[in-house]
């Protein structure tokens, strides 16, 4: 099932980057966030109501621009939306949720 979030441009140094949607692909256990260049990625486990969060990826040549921290973002308003509960093992993820405070209420 894939399931559409959100939409968005994000401006960058190197102008705007046309961005598609964040979608759940729940039988490859993974969101995934189209963006002109590529496809970014938050790998997760699902159990027991909790979305454990394994890894995070996003295009070599995109990085530093914003995008998987938009990524999380919207992954994040997806797994509030479900009413599930979140394990950060992804650096990434953990160090997100710890700069926006209003995710920690999602913390397992």
């Amino acid at each position: 099932m894939a399931r559409g979030i959100a939409n968005g441009y994000l401006n960058g140094a190197a102008g705007s980057l046309t961005m598609g949607q964040v979608r759940q692909n729940s039988a490859l256990h993974r969101f995934e966030f189209d963006i002109a260049g590529g496809t970014g990625l938050a790998l997760y486990r699902l159990a027991d109501g909790v979305m454990t969060f394994t890894h995070t990826e996003v295009p070599a040549a995109l990085r530093g621009r914003g995008i998987g921290s938009q990524m999380m973002h919207a992954v994040l308003q997806n797994v509030r939306a479900q009413g599930l509960k979140v394990v950060p093992r992804c650096p990434f993820v953990a160090d997100f949720i710890d700069r926006h405070p209003q995710h920690a209420d999602l913390l397992a």
